[in-house]
């Protein structure tokens, strides 16, 4: 499984997700600034799930109609890194296999998966 990290989203959930197994690009080390359609389309064409707590992608998707490969969308109260990690975690217990072409929005009480 592939997850793009991004910036806002910090390069130390991508390195947990690489040392957890999975293979990991962090838009904060590797495209700092990057535009979040740059970051879409690079999720398209390499088939990675987007991990975002960027509220645009949400628009991008449902109000755009721009494609992707998966969006994990973290709605949390508290931003620390050890709480988007928990929250990932979660999500990925919970719904491993619904991930790929689905907008999941996960917070610290609720996950919830559409298809789009």
């Amino acid at each position: 499984m592939k997850f793009i990290v991004d910036e806002c989203t910090g390069d130390t959930v991508a390195k947990w997700l690489k040392i957890s197994g999975y293979e990991a690009y962090s838009v904060y080390t590797e495209n700092r600034g990057a535009e979040d359609e740059w970051v879409l389309e690079k999720a398209i064409k390499e088939n990675y799930i987007v991990i975002t707590n960027d509220k645009d992608f949400g628009k991008l998707v449902f109000k755009g109609g721009k494609g992707h490969r998966g969006v994990i969308f973290l709605r949390l109260q508290r931003e620390s890194t050890e709480n988007k990690i928990e929250t990932i975690k979660r999500v990925l217990e919970l719904c491993r296999e619904r991930l790929s072409d689905s907008f999941i929005v996960a917070s610290e009480d609720f996950v919830r998966i559409s298809k789009k």
